[in-house]
């Protein structure tokens, strides 16, 4: 069994990037297991060979390695915010914007910000930048594969311009997979990048102390050229922006002062 479910995790990197052997074998061993078996295979390698020819099964299976709570648009009258009110301006000052998408999860929000950048400039000169602590998750994200639900706040016309339906699942185009370079990244301990027009962080600094915060906020505001644009969450509005150098400009959203 032990050698069974070896050959089963190179296999699985192989087809995904997805590295099995990062998580406890243990752990993830019987989960896989149950899968499989209420799925009616034997084996890991009957159940690989299905996995390999049905997308159904894959995506059965991406949802059991990794824990995926993004979505595309997620609260989407910010993003509409974002779209109508802030991009004009930051693309006015700077044509060719640098992003940075903190904490992407398995690609949805770093993904979403290109499509509403295609509506104004040609994607070739954005460059987009999305990091995250967890390589699985990264490798998913460069997959490109998600299940309907995550497309719940996609408005149509964008579904049926970046998304190719594909059975039980939307494969993101070839376009908008270019115009995001994902990268591993800890940010409690790596180093920042500099010069961003827009950060996004969203919906993570909620799981870090007070003081972690704090010292992310001068880290985020170090990193965003003057006039920047950082973008959070909707339970993370910083109370006082001005200690970090930042104006409130919208909801969730805050300025880089000079």
């Amino acid at each position: 069994m032990h050698q069974d479910y070896i050959e089963f995790t190179d296999r699985i990197k192989k087809l995904t990037g997805i590295d099995l052997a990062l998580y406890k074998e243990a752990q993830m061993k019987r989960r896989l297991i149950s899968l499989y078996e209420r799925k009616g295979y034997q084996s890991f390698d009957e159940f690989y060979r299905a996995v390999s020819r049905d997308e159904k099964l894959l995506l059965d299976l991406l949802d059991r390695m990794t824990i995926n709570v993004s979505e595309f648009f997620r609260n989407f009258k910010r993003w509409e915010v974002l779209e109508t009110k802030l991009l004009p301006s930051l693309l006015k000052r700077n044509p060719s914007l640098k992003v940075w998408s903190a904490a992407c999860s398995s690609g949805e929000e770093p993904y979403t910000i290109a499509m509403l950048l295609a509506k104004y400039v040609p994607l070739s000169q954005v460059s987009i930048l999305a990091t995250d602590i967890d390589e699985n998750i990264l490798a998913r994200a460069r997959l490109g594969i998600y299940p309907e639900r995550s497309l719940n706040e996609v408005p149509d016309e964008i579904k049926k311009r970046y998304f190719i339906k594909e059975e039980e699942s939307y494969h993101i185009s070839g376009e908008i997979k270019q115009a995001v370079t994902f990268r591993k990244h800890n940010l409690l301990h790596d180093a920042f990048k500099t010069d961003f027009d827009l950060i996004i962080c969203r919906n993570v600094l909620i799981y870090f102390t007070e003081d972690a915060k704090r010292d992310l906020y001068r880290k985020f505001s170090s990193s965003l050229r003057e006039g920047g644009i950082f973008f959070v969450g909707s339970t993370e509005q910083i109370f006082n922006p001005q200690d970090y150098g930042f104006a409130s400009e919208d909801t969730f959203f805050y300025k880089k002062l000079g």
